[in-house]
């Protein structure tokens, strides 16, 4: 048989056409990868709606060095990425949104609250937005920094001694006090346009002459309301509705465990309660620091042991140098918790770890954060290698400059840094 010959014509047809299919896919991946491109987004974002608009949806993020030295995917919330700087701006809006929505709080009302720094701060960046002013008391042993920032943003701060919350000056009590006396005196003013039978002008809901006689928030007259951020529940709904969701859409659904501390107990939560809605396989853990007694309630049942119940406790329980954490009592928002177990972190530890994430993956973290981090590595070992495991970044390190990050205050207590590694968690 003759072999075939392949003429000069087929030759250049089939080139042509493998230059026309070529040139097909050429421009099918050229369009593909400028409208997928992050440089060319499909569409434009719009501008958030002011600064309440601009809270949560924060990134969640890979740390680095700390799944890499435990084989497990750790991942960190970047909620010091809020305007407010941060976990707290959720509650804040949260809050204020429900009060105003139920009349509990009047317009140009005056929000009060007693708070170790974060939700004060929160509250204070938010509230103007609300058209609110914002009185805060907090305790005279917070890191002198959150007083000034507080200032800044407009607040009046009161700062009062630690003491028990038995006590009737503890600083939420404090706080609930100030509420009371701003509405009282907005009744009397109102009581009092009243008789005069006309109305008078008003100086941020407050007759000129009593702007006088009041100095600071007793002037915004317009009633006062009370945010109670401990046992008020729109603390719980705002995780329960917003951070716990977002750590779902972020991974997927794809988690093996949620780690992170309490103080009112809002964040652990609404996220465990959310998460394990949605799978039960999802295990939730709380990280407890030194003082608290949260850690015996959730592996034990009781708030004490045996000792502290016989009178064995100190008198000031909040024997930590982080700030916002731990606390001696159950909470209403603490009590919605779907909790696995829990484990117990120190000072020592949290210290170690702020410096570690500094100087290996650059992040500059408060004390509950670096404290949450030390939980996610213990929830790393006793679940082993292959976990996803996902905590809160709260707030940055600016707000703890003259204690966690003050190597002067540090060394007192022997805190004083001296790891280069993880070794710090070795034997826990």
């Amino acid at each position: 048989m003759a072999p075939v010959r392949t003429t000069g014509a087929v030759v250049a047809a089939t080139a042509a056409i493998s230059i026309s299919i070529s040139m097909a896919v050429f421009s099918y991946f050229l369009l593909f990868k400028k409208t997928t491109s992050p440089l060319l987004p499909n569409k434009k974002k719009k501008p958030r709606n002011g600064v309440v608009d601009a809270i949560g949806n924060t990134p969640l993020i890979r740390i680095n060095s700390l799944s890499e030295a435990t084989g497990c995917e750790i991942l960190g919330k970047c909620e010091f990425l809020n305007p407010g700087g941060s976990v707290k701006d959720r509650v804040a809006v949260k809050i204020i949104e429900e009060a105003l929505e139920s009349g509990d709080l009047a317009p140009a009302g005056v929000v009060t609250e007693g708070s170790a720094g974060s939700t004060a701060i929160s509250l204070a960046t938010v509230a103007p937005a609300f058209g609110c002013r914002c009185h805060v008391v907090i305790p005279d042993d917070a890191a002198i920094e959150k007083s000034q920032i507080l200032e800044a943003l407009g607040a009046t701060v009161e700062r009062v001694r630690p003491v028990s919350i038995t006590h009737k000056d503890h600083y939420v009590n404090i706080a609930r006090r100030r509420a009371v006396e701003a509405n009282e005196l907005a009744a009397k003013n109102k009581k009092a346009s009243q008789v005069d039978g006309k109305d008078r002008d008003q100086m941020d809901g407050c007759p000129p002459d009593q702007e006088k006689e009041n100095p600071g928030f007793l002037s915004l007259c317009n009633g006062g309301f009370f945010a109670d951020q401990f046992e008020n529940l729109a603390n719980f709904r705002a995780h329960y509705e917003g951070t716990g969701p977002e750590i779902w859409e972020q991974t997927g659904g794809i988690l093996d465990a949620f780690v992170a501390a309490a103080g009112t107990g809002g964040t652990v939560a609404g996220v465990s309660k959310f998460l394990q809605e949605k799978s039960p396989r999802i295990k939730c853990f709380l990280i407890d620091p030194p003082g608290s007694g949260l850690f015996n309630k959730v592996t034990r049942g009781v708030m004490y042991t045996k000792e502290e119940a016989e009178g064995r406790r100190l008198k000031n329980p909040f024997d930590t140098i982080t700030e916002g954490i731990g606390i001696n009592r159950l909470t209403k928002n603490f009590m919605m918790a779907k909790l696995d177990g829990a484990f117990r972190g120190t000072d020592k530890e949290a210290v170690e770890m702020s410096r570690f994430l500094m100087k290996n993956d650059g992040l500059f973290l408060g004390s509950s954060s670096a404290m949450n981090c030390v939980g996610a590595v213990r929830v790393a070992k006793a679940l082993g290698p292959g976990h996803t495991i996902v905590t809160i970044l709260c707030d940055s390190g600016m707000r703890h400059l003259s204690k966690f990050y003050d190597a002067k205050y540090l060394s007192q207590y022997g805190l004083t840094p001296t790891s280069s590694g993880l070794e710090f968690m070795s034997t826990k």
